[in-house]
C-alpha cells in the first residue's frame, strides 16, 4: 500500500518513502511492468546458474538440520518473475525435490509459464519449515532520506515527481531514534542517510513467518562505522544507473544497513565467504583437463568465470548475507 500519511506539498513534494512506494509498487509502478526487474538490472540470480545451485545446496543443509521433514519449504522474497525459486527446485536432488514446496512472493501478477510447483503470493507464507531467501529484496523496501541542514539538524528530504528535492521537517520520533543508534549524522551540512526502520520491520515480519529453518537476506550492504556519508539512493533503468526519479520509469534502490536488520542469533558475512562455504570458489580447472577432456575443460572454465563474478571483491562478492537461524543451528557453520 502507498503511504499516504503525509500528503503532497503544494509544489508536489513529499517524503521519499511514500514517493518510492508509489513509484515501485503503485498501480503503474516499476515492479508491475511486464519486462520485470531482469529487464533493467542484473542480480546474482541472472549472473550464473551457480547461484541457484548454491542456494539449493543451502536448502539441503537446512533440510538435514531439520531432520528431513515430510514437506520442505523454500520461499523466494521479491521473486521478480520466479527465476530463483524455479532454478532452486530444478537443482535439488530427486528425493529432496519430491518433498519441496516453492513459494514466490512478489507484488506483480504470476507470470505465464511459471513452474506449477511454485505458489505465487503477495505476502510471505506463515509457519514455513525450510528456507526463506530474500535476494535483493530489502534494498527495495522504501525508506525515508534524511539530510543535515545548515544548522546541523537532520531533516526529511522531500522529492517532487521530477526528482528534484528540498528539505522538510526535522526527523523525529522512532526515525530519529533509529538514526541516533544506527546512522548518527554529524552536524555537517549536506550529510545524508537512509532511515532503515521500515526494512528492520519488514525483515522481522518475514522471519516471523519461519516456523523452523533459516532466513537469509542478501543485499548491497553497509555496517556501522562505515556508513556512506551521502547515502546510496539511486535508480536503474535498462541496465544503467540513473538519477533516482520517482515516476515509475526506473528502479529505486538504496543499500541496506543489514546490522540494524539483524535479530538475535543472526550472523553477517560477505557473499564471497557464504558462496565459498557452499562450494563456489572460482578456481580454474587444471590445464591437464584440456588435454584429456577438452569439452569438460571449456565447461569448467566457464563455470570458474561465473564463480569469480559471483565472489569478486568490489562487486557481487561484497554483497552482505544476513544469516538468521530459526530453531536450528546455523547450517553454514555446521
Amino acid at each position: 500500500m502507498v503511504d499516504r500519511a503525509v500528503p503532497h506539498a503544494p509544489d508536489g513534494a513529499r517524503p521519499w518513502r511514500g514517493a518510492i512506494e508509489e513509484a515501485l509498487y503503485g498501480p503503474d509502478g516499476f515492479y508491475r511492468r511486464p519486462e520485470g526487474p531482469a529487464g533493467h538490472f542484473r542480480t546474482s540470480v541472472h549472473a550464473s546458474p551457480l547461484f541457484a545451485h548454491a542456494v539449493a545446496g543451502l536448502l539441503c543443509l537446512v533440510d538435514e538440520a531439520l531432520g528431513r521433514p515430510a514437506e520442505l519449504d523454500v520461499v523466494d522474497m521479491g521473486a521478480g518473475r520466479g527465476e530463483l525459486v524455479t532454478a532452486v527446485l530444478g537443482a535439488l536432488p530427486a528425493g529432496t525435490a519430491a518433498r519441496a514446496r516453492g513459494y514466490a512472493v512478489e507484488v506483480a501478477g504470476r507470470p505465464s509459464g511459471l513452474d506449477p510447483r511454485v505458489e505465487w503470493l503477495a505476502e510471505p507464507p506463515k509457519g514455513i519449515t525450510g528456507l526463506l531467501f530474500a535476494n535483493e529484496w530489502l534494498d527495495n523496501v522504501p525508506v525515508e532520506v534524511a539530510e543535515v541542514d545548515p544548522e546541523g539538524v537532520p531533516r526529511l528530504v522531500l522529492v517532487r515527481p521530477d526528482g528534484t528535492e528540498r528539505l522538510g521537517e526535522p526527523v523525529g520520533g522512532a526515525e530519529a531514534e533509529w538514526l541516533a543508534r544506527w546512522w548518527p549524522l554529524a552536524p555537517e551540512e549536506g550529510l545524508r542517510a537512509e532511515i532503515g526502520l521500515p526494512r528492520d520491520r519488514a525483515w522481522a515480519g518475514a522471519v516471523a513467518g519461519v516456523g523452523r529453518g533459516l532466513a537469509v537476506a542478501v543485499d548491497y550492504a553497509h555496517l556501522a562505522g562505515a556508513r556512506p556519508p551521502f547515502g546510496t539512493l539511486t535508480g536503474f533503468r535498462e541496465g544503467r544507473e540513473t538519477a533516482p526519479v520517482p515516476d515509475g520509469s526506473c528502479d529505486l534502490t538504496a543499500h541496506v544497513a543489514l546490522d540494524a536488520c539483524a535479530l538475535p542469533g543472526a550472523r553477517l558475512l560477505t557473499q564471497r565467504d557464504a558462496l565459498r562455504a557452499l562450494g563456489v570458489t572460482g578456481g580454474r580447472p587444471p590445464l591437464s583437463l584440456a588435454t584429456t577432456d577438452p569439452t569438460a575443460y571449456v565447461r569448467a572454465l566457464a563455470g570458474a568465470g561465473e564463480a569469480a563474478e559471483l565472489t569478486a571483491p568490489g562487486g557481487l562478492g561484497d554483497f552482505g548475507w544476513l544469516i538468521q537461524p530459526v530453531g536450528i543451528p546455523d547450517p553454514l557453520l555446521a
